[in-house]
């Protein structure tokens, strides 16, 4: 019965799946650096050819600007002449004057209405306040022949070419306009027009053409900029020649001329906007200046739609500003644009073309969308044969042998594999085969193995129980050798305050003088029948009484030290019980806590030790804050406390016997800790030392044993806290600290 296909297609879709993800990947990153290569080369693609647009562009439009300062040049020098001229024809200029021109009842001076013709001749407005001299008809009439002369033949590229004077007359040829000089009103002068004053020598002393900014014109309303040139004669200025340009047709070419996705800008070195596709000067007479008019956004609003956008072309207008003159291609990255830039000669205006980062990475990603859709249409084709293959070479195979495995496992060795392939999975085959046989010899084998082994495992189980049996009990021994060695370590220190009491007490008797006392006996002995006499008169008799009270009252301070030595005593007596009592509780549950005052704790174990410390002459500093009493072992404390001072009594042996200082201090360490710290000046611990100082046995006194920390420790860890030391180095004393829990006495409820 041939396999089904289910049990092969989960190991198929997983080998197909994991092939299918590293090509995936593959594919992905060939799409990334496809994408990534050819939107680098749109990109210097698009650059460069937006750099050569931007530079034919400027040349294309600042043509007409050049052709305007020739013009000049030539209005100029032709004026001259003819100023020159007719210098010597005064005569003929008054007559020629006075046939073509009339003065007006309100006071100006301008052509004749019956011989006007405004589409073909020169028109003239002269205002009321100017003085009309002789030298001042020859320039005008110069004036209106030169126009006459030129205004025609400029008229093709320029709408109006005029002469202005600085006394406010002006002469124009303008034939789109026939009557403007009839229509102006009789208070209009020149000199208030922008172009004038920027020819003034104070303004312009090179002398040089200069361009006004944008404007529309009061009689055409029309959008337009004036070029003017002064004209100096004897080194005075006689008038000023001219054009306007009507700027429609060069922002019509400026919005509507551009490459695909890009737009245009044209503004001024000030910051005067002169063309945008979003600019709206048709409902304006003021041009919009994007340093000086930031502070307005209404305008900004009216002008450009919204102030993003007055903003967006400050920015744009800041970095064309600061760029270096070499640098025509810019980047704005706030905004995600490439600027291309270059300087229009005559006016100085910055053509400016704006390209969008979109518009290059779009095409990039469009042609890296269609790589990606061929590399996983290849991928799904690639995938459905290698499918195809693993059914049939790979899959159908290990699923055979996937059979055989489970047939063994379960004992059954009589396997039928191909072995007759001659490729990997024919030698699987084969090697599976050998292994089954191999299996089945010493699963034979392991059974008549394990039936010895299930016997000696037996017997050596029975003796394993006997080594753990003698382990517990030596551990049990090791265990009360440890408690009786820390039971006589601390009976230890305080037998040795019993001694040393004893010792003192016995002192203070042998001290005291006795023998005094009989021999103020013997005397009083002998002079039994005159005391009164021997007493008031004897010179020895005198000093008898005094002698008695001095006894009496030495007699009275030694039995007060004596009784208080034999106190110490019994006190030391009953700790050495606590201590008994104390390490027996080691193997039982912990013995119940008790209220502990602790400054007087410490005063005990300092009492204890008092007898000590005076031999070695240390002296005792308290720093001791007053808490209220704790809930604690009270015993096992004490034995702490009595082991660090008499640790730190034999560590002052170093020290001079003046300098010897053993410093106490009772703190509360944080809200449930206390601490008490034992400070000596003495012989200090190597840094090597402080890991070992509190393992058990470990010393540095010959004829210390090493018990007193260790068990110091211990207890330490029982009553839920901790003992550490901290030293400097050798010579530099050691710093003991015992921080126990704080537990406060809680008051007991009133019944």
């Amino acid at each position: 019965m041939p396999p089904s296909s289910g049990p092969r297609d989960p190991l198929a879709r997983s080998t197909l799946l994991k092939m299918g993800a590293r090509i995936a990947v593959i594919i992905a990153l060939s799409t990334l650096f496809s994408y990534l290569h050819m939107r680098h080369a749109l990109r210097t693609e698009s650059l460069a050819q937006l750099k050569a647009q931007v530079f034919e562009r400027g040349q294309r439009e600042e043509a007409i600007f050049l052709l305007a300062e020739d013009n000049h040049t030539l209005l100029k020098n032709t004026l001259l002449e003819r100023i020159q001229t007719l210098q010597s024809q005064q005569e003929d200029v008054d007559a020629r004057f006075a046939h073509l021109f009339r003065r007006l009842p309100d006071g100006t001076i301008r052509n004749k209405t019956e011989l006007l013709d405004g589409t073909r001749m020169v028109q003239l407005f002269v205002p009321r306040k100017a003085t009309l001299d002789a030298a001042f008809r020859i320039r005008l009439m110069a004036a209106y022949d030169v126009l006459t002369w030129y205004g025609p033949a400029f008229f093709i590229r320029f709408k109006t070419t005029y002469i202005a004077f600085p006394e406010g007359a002006i002469a124009g040829f303008w034939p789109t306009a026939p009557t403007w000089s009839l229509q102006l009103a009789s208070d209009f002068s020149v000199t208030d027009y922008e172009d004038f004053p920027l020819s003034l020598p104070e303004n312009n002393p090179r002398r040089r053409t200069i361009w006004t900014g944008i404007y529309k014109e009061t009689v055409s309303n029309i959008w337009m900029v004036s070029v003017a040139t002064p004209v100096d004669l004897d080194g005075r200025q006689i008038a000023t020649v001219g054009h306007d340009l009507f700027l429609g047709e060069l922002m019509n070419r400026t919005i509507n001329e551009h490459s695909p996705g890009a737009y245009n800008v044209l503004f001024r070195d000030d910051g005067l906007l002169i063309v945008h596709p979003e600019l709206k000067l048709e409902s304006t007479n003021v041009a919009y200046n994007l340093v000086s008019d930031a502070g307005k956004p209404e305008l900004s609003e009216k002008l450009l739609g919204s102030r993003e956008m007055a903003d967006h072309l400050r920015s744009l207008f800041e970095r064309v500003k600061s760029r270096p003159s070499e640098q025509p291609i810019l980047e704005l990255p706030e905004y995600d644009e490439y600027i291309a830039v270059t300087r229009l000669r005559g006016p100085g205006w910055n053509l400016a073309m704006v390209l969008p980062e979109r518009v290059l990475s779009e095409p990039a990603f469009l042609a890296a969308r269609y790589v990606l859709l061929l590399g996983i249409v290849s991928l799904l084709v690639e995938l459905f044969i290698m499918y195809q293959v693993l059914q049939q070479q790979i899959t159908r195979p290990l699923l055979t042998l996937s059979q055989a495995t489970d047939k063994v496992a379960t004992g059954d060795f009589k396997v039928a594999l191909d072995t007759a392939r001659g490729d990997e999975l024919g030698q699987l085959a084969r090697a599976f085969k050998l292994m089954a046989d191999e299996v089945q010899r010493r699963e034979e084998a392991l059974r008549q193995a394990n039936e010895g082994l299930e016997q000696r495992v037996e017997e050596r189980t029975r003796e394993l129980k006997d080594v753990n049996q003698q382990l517990v009990q030596t551990a049990r021994r090791a265990g009360m050798a440890e408690v009786a060695t820390n039971v006589l370590h601390n009976v230890g220190n305080v037998l040795n305050s019993v001694y040393t009491s004893a010792q003192v007490a016995k002192e203070r008797v042998l001290g005291m003088k006795l023998e005094h006392v009989g021999r103020v006996a013997q005397m009083l002995e002998q002079h039994q029948a005159d005391l009164s006499t021997f007493i008031g008169q004897d010179e020895r008799g005198r000093h008898l009484m005094p002698f008695l009270n001095g006894l009496g009252r030495n007699l009275l301070e030694e039995r007060t030290e004596i009784v208080s030595l034999l106190d110490d005593v019994g006190r030391y007596t009953e700790h050495i019980g606590d201590i008994v009592k104390v390490q027996q509780n080691y193997a039982r549950t912990p013995r119940m806590h008790e209220p502990v005052d602790l400054a007087d704790l410490l005063e005990d174990a300092l009492r204890i030790n008092s007898a000590g410390l005076t031999r070695h002459q240390v002296k005792v500093q308290r720093q001791l804050t007053s808490l209220p009493p704790v809930m604690t072992d009270k015993h096992k404390t004490l034995m702490i406390l009595v082991n660090l001072v008499s640790n730190a009594k034999y560590a002052l042996d170093e020290a001079p016997s003046g300098e010897r200082l053993l410093t106490v201090k009772l703190e509360q360490a944080h809200t449930d800790r206390f601490r008490i710290v034992i400070h000596d000046n003495g012989m200090g611990i190597a840094p090597e030392m402080l890991t070992r100082i509190f393992q058990y046995g470990f010393t540095t006194r010959e004829e210390g044993h090493g018990f007193g920390l260790h068990s110091s420790a211990l207890a330490a860890q029982e009553l839920g806290g901790s003992l550490n030391v901290h030293s400097e180095g050798l010579g530099r004393g050691a710093t003991f600290s015992l921080e126990l829990p704080y537990v406060p006495v809680q008051p007991r409820a009133q019944s």
